[in-house]
């Protein structure tokens, strides 16, 4: 692995903590369904030069998909995240981020696992 400096590292997980790096490195142990399945389809990107990390830590946030060069996040929501709380939170957390020029997708699991070609389809779009 070449020597990226502390410029590109901060900038890629905009000072994240050690606690929260490891923590990350827990949950990609144990993916959910949809997010192995989209992960497997993140990976053909890299063709195209866009590397995806999975279980980004930013800031005080841990994305679940993250392109750096895109400055990208991809976000798997599953039934926890239907409540109102758990909406509110999620706008404002998507907020945040986007004050740092990243842009913040949002799929359900079940797009991911019955619409993937769709899901696939909204994320090439965003390339450009």
């Amino acid at each position: 692995m070449a020597y990226l400096g502390k410029t590109v590292e901060r900038e890629m997980f905009l000072g994240a903590n050690t606690k929260l790096k490891k923590y990350a490195a827990e949950l990609r142990k144990n993916p959910t369904e949809a997010e192995e399945k989209l992960w497997k389809e993140l990976r053909k990107f890299r063709l195209k030069g866009f590397i995806f990390r999975r279980q980004h830590p930013i800031d005080i946030f841990i994305a679940d998909f993250y392109c750096h060069k895109l400055k990208l996040i991809i976000e798997v929501d599953g039934e926890i995240h239907e409540s109102d709380e758990s909406i509110e939170y999620d706008e404002g957390r998507s907020a945040e981020l986007e004050k740092h020029g990243i842009k913040v997708l949002r799929f359900k699991n079940s797009e991911i696992i019955n619409k993937i070609d769709l899901v696939i389809a909204t994320i090439s779009s965003s390339l450009s």
